[in-house]
């Protein structure tokens, strides 16, 4: 009876300490992955997010302009003289530029962009973030704003931003510009908002109210989203002025919703009237 009374103590011993063992490990593995969890919160900024939730929208815009030129030659229109002098003829040139654009209505394929990427653009490639090419046309240009909008033919809704509010910006705030500088897709630079209602002076002409950043803009970024740290578009970037280092703008986004709507309506802005 004392052998079997002294076993059953021992098996007793033996369960608690298999259950402490078990204890132990599982708080161990607990604070692992807490630690882990920790970690990755640390790494998951607000940026990251803002990023994730607008990437998707950004798409690389490639233009291809083809320019006839026709040098001065007094029997230019005579097919007889264009046998023996083909040189002197009119010549097709083509040149291509790159940009970026941000969708704004995923089920109609409306894609905000500047002006000056597609202006007299005879062929507009679309590349989305998931690498899908789509020709894209041009529904209107407003060169006194540096805004266009183009449209392509999709067969599922693609994702789009969502457009902000670009009137309670605070200066000092964090910005993220994405965009396709020199063609490299998809690139993300931060910074804050520098100034606000900054006038630029450009190719002969005053661009007004932009938002001026020190996040990188280059060519190629042009037409690209400027975001808040929520994810909100707040302006559309250009780089139109080259001679700024360091020193990048936007145009405000609610000055485009304005600009795109009459462009959607009309194809066109027009100048207001004075009198």
């Amino acid at each position: 009876m004392r052998e079997m009374a002294n076993d059953q103590r021992l098996e007793k011993i033996r369960q608690i300490r298999w259950s402490v063992a078990l204890l132990l490990i599982t708080l161990t593995m607990g604070l692992h992955l807490e630690r882990a969890e920790a970690k990755e919160s640390l790494r998951r900024s607000a940026i990251v997010v803002a990023v994730e939730k607008v990437s998707p929208a950004v798409v690389n815009i490639s233009t291809t302009i083809t320019e006839k030129v026709s040098p001065f030659f007094p029997f230019a229109g005579d097919e007889f003289f264009k046998d023996f002098f083909p040189e002197m003829f009119s010549r097709e040139y083509r040149h291509s530029s790159l940009g970026s654009g941000v969708i704004i209505d995923g089920e109609r394929g409306y894609i905000v962009t500047n002006h000056h990427v597609v202006a007299k653009a005879t062929e507009i490639k679309v590349i989305t973030s998931n690498q899908k090419e789509y020709k894209g046309r041009s529904l209107g240009s407003d060169p006194r704003s540096d805004l266009a909008v183009i449209k392509i033919d999709i067969k599922e809704k693609l994702p789009e931003a969502k457009m902000g509010d670009s009137e309670d910006l605070m200066i000092g705030e964090t910005v993220i510009a994405i965009g396709n500088p020199f063609g490299l897709t998809h690139t993300v630079t931060t910074g804050v908002v520098s100034a606000l209602d900054r006038s630029v002076r450009a190719e002969d002409r005053v661009y007004r109210h932009f938002i001026q950043t020190d996040a990188s803009i280059n060519p190629g970024n042009s037409g690209g989203p400027l975001l808040n740290i929520d994810g909100d578009v707040i302006g559309i970037n250009t780089a139109i002025y080259q001679k700024a280092q360091g020193i990048g703008f936007a145009i405000p986004i609610n000055k485009t919703k304005r600009i795109v709507k009459e462009l959607l309506r009309a194809g066109e802005v027009q100048p207001p009237w004075l009198g």
